[in-house]
């Protein structure tokens, strides 16, 4: 995947989260948000770390030097709860900053940086993936927020990649029920386990996607044969 072709994407997705953060005053956001424990400002707090936190792997990336993403996961941790409580005007300042950090980053890098292997917090990833990592961040993460952003609002496209990462993170997962997904409008499947064992799950890339991600109940889906659906683990 060629990172660069994801940066308008990427864009259009932090307009989108802007606007809606734009929208939210201090009782909005102290309102819960689809994440246990999180209201919406631990949602907007991570988002700018996350940005910032994709700088620091870009940088390491450019320069050829083990950056971390974060200082620690405590330090992640203590950086959000204290951002959480912000006033508004404080979140959608902080947004708009870390999202031109991003940017700015993503325009300094070099053809050859983007082959670098870089650690995030899961583990080594290839740094041609950054810019879609952070795409993926706002898109699932604005649904999180629960102010009217949903699945059926994700380009199809995007739909589309995420449902194939995480079936293939699943298929890699003991956890995992098997299952075989298949999408509207296409002939191909996605297998997770053993296809002997699997019923087939069908509906749009959307519905799948976030299904499978804990970001929606599965309802507009259809399992065959007929019976409930598969319980997915837990993703990341």
């Amino acid at each position: 995947m060629d990172p660069l072709l994801l940066t308008g994407d990427v864009d259009d997705a932090t307009t989108r989260l802007l606007r809606t953060a734009a929208s939210f005053d201090a009782t909005d956001l102290a309102t819960p948000s689809l994440l246990p424990g999180w209201t919406r400002g631990h949602v907007l707090a991570h988002l700018a770390r996350n940005a910032d936190g994709f700088v620091n792997l870009l940088t390491s990336a450019r320069a050829g030097e083990p950056i971390p993403m974060y200082a620690s996961a405590e330090a992640r941790t203590a950086d959000i709860e204290a951002g959480a409580p912000r006033p508004p005007e404080e979140h959608l300042d902080d947004l708009r900053r870390s999202a031109d950090r991003f940017t700015e980053a993503v325009a300094a890098m070099p053809v050859a940086a983007w082959g670098a292997t870089v650690e995030t917090r899961r583990g080594p990833w290839p740094a041609a993936l950054l810019v879609w990592g952070r795409l993926r961040e706002l898109e699932i993460h604005h649904v999180d927020l629960v102010a009217g952003y949903r699945p059926a609002d994700w380009s199809e496209d995007f739909g589309h990649r995420l449902l194939h990462e995480v079936a293939t993170a699943f298929a890699g997962r003991e956890d995992a029920p098997p299952m075989v997904l298949r999408f509207d409008g296409s002939s191909h499947e996605l297998v997770v386990g053993d296809r002997e064992r699997a019923p087939v799950v069908s509906g749009s890339a959307a519905d799948l996607a976030a299904w499978l991600t804990g970001r929606g109940t599965g309802a507009t889906l259809t399992v065959t044969p007929d019976g409930h659906l598969p319980r997915p683990p837990e993703w990341i």
